[in-house]
C-alpha cells in the first residue's frame, strides 16, 4: 500500500508516537511518501528522517491513502492538498478535539492493523463550491466545513442579503453568516449554537453569527440550492472565510455558493460511528460532576 503522510508543525510531546507510527508502517512494507515540509519538521525538530519512498511538494500523487496527522485543521489543509483525486484520508490526532481527525495515537497499532486487513469504510463527504469573480485565477474556492461571511476590524454589523434557489429568505443583520456542511456542523457553525447534522445528511445549514434580532436562527437547506448572498458594510469590505483562509470581498459585491461536483473520502474504522465520536468528544451521558467530586 502506498501512504501519504501530512502533518501539522505543532507535534510538541508526539514524537513516540509519530516514530511508532512510521515503524509500523515499514513493518507492513507501506510505500511510504511525506509531504515536504512536514517532512523537514520532523528532520530539524525531532532529528528524525524516516525511510520513505519520496516526498511530496506537488499537487499530483499517485497514492492508495493518505493519513493526516494532527487536529481538524490539519485535516483540511490534507484535502485541500488531495483536491479531487479521491484519495482516502485518514485523520488521527495529535492535537486537541479532533472530529475529522478522530483517530488516537494510542489507536495507530489496531488501525493499522484493521486498515492492511481491508477492515475500514469509506465515508463521502460533500463540499460547497464559491463561485464569485472576486478571488484570482486558480485561487482555491472549495470548503469541506464552511463559507464564513464576516465583518472585518470594526463594530458595525454587516447586512447580509441572502436567496435560495433565486427566491428572497431574508437581510440578516449579524457579525457574519456561515454556511456550513455536515461536516462542519461540528466546528465553527457549533460554537455558534447551530445544529449538528448527522454527515450521511444532505443538507447545509445557514447560521446567522451574532444576529442583531434573537428571533433569527438557524435554517437547514437541501444542499442542492444554490445560496447567492449580497453583503453590504460600513467599513466598505468584508471577509469571505472558506475553513479559515480568508479573503477581502468590496462591500455590495454578490457571490453564489453550491454544492461542490466531488467529495472528500474519510477513513473510518468498522467499530468507530459518528455517534460514539459525539458522545466521546462533547461527552454527551458524561455526568461531570463525579469527576467535580473526586
Amino acid at each position: 500500500m502506498r501512504i501519504g503522510i501530512f502533518g501539522s508543525d505543532y507535534q510538541a510531546g508526539k514524537q513516540t508516537s509519530i516514530i511508532r507510527l512510521f515503524d509500523r508502517l515499514l513493518s507492513f512494507e507501506a510505500e511510504i511518501w511525506v509531504e515536504k515540509h512536514f517532512y523537514n519538521y520532523l528532520s530539524k525538530t525531532f532529528a528524525f528522517t524516516p525511510l520513505i519512498a519520496g516526498l511530496i511538494n506537488q499537487n499530483q500523487f499517485p497514492l492508495d491513502m493518505v493519513f493526516s496527522l494532527g487536529g481538524d485543521g490539519t485535516f483540511l489543509r490534507t484535502a485541500g492538498w488531495v483536491d479531487r483525486q479521491g484519495i482516502p484520508i485518514l485523520g488521527i490526532n495529535t492535537g486537541r478535539l479532533g472530529f475529522l481527525a478522530d483517530t488516537g495515537t494510542d489507536e495507530i497499532d489496531d488501525t493499522l492493523n484493521d486498515l492492511f486487513q481491508g477492515k475500514y469504510q469509506i465515508e463521502n463527504r460533500t463540499l460547497l463550491q464559491l463561485q464569485t469573480t472576486v478571488l484570482n485565477q486558480g485561487e482555491d474556492n472549495y470548503a469541506l466545513n464552511e463559507i464564513a461571511i464576516l465583518k472585518r476590524e470594526t463594530s458595525a454589523m454587516i447586512t447580509i442579503q441572502t436567496y435560495l434557489n433565486n427566491l428572497f429568505l431574508t437581510e440578516y443583520l449579524a457579525d457574519g453568516l456561515l454556511l456550513s456542511t455536515p461536516t462542519g456542523s461540528t466546528a465553527y457553525n457549533l460554537s455558534v449554537n447551530g445544529p449538528i447534522i448527522v454527515p450521511q445528511s444532505n443538507n447545509f445549514v445557514l447560521t446567522p453569527v451574532a444576529p442583531h434580532s434573537l428571533n433569527v436562527r438557524p435554517l437547514v437547506i437541501p444542499e442542492d440550492y444554490k445560496i447567492r448572498f449580497r453583503v453590504e458594510s460600513r467599513n466598505k469590505n468584508y471577509l469571505v472565510a472558506l475553513d479559515g483562509r480568508s479573503k477581502i470581498f468590496p462591500s455590495g459585491s454578490e457571490f453564489e455558493a453550491v454544492k461542490a461536483d466531488y467529495t472528500v473520502k474519510v477513513v473510518k474504522r468498522l467499530n468507530r460511528n459518528f455517534y460514539e465520536t459525539l458522545r466521546k468528544k462533547l461527552l454527551w451521558g458524561t455526568d461531570v460532576r463525579k469527576n467535580m467530586n473526586k
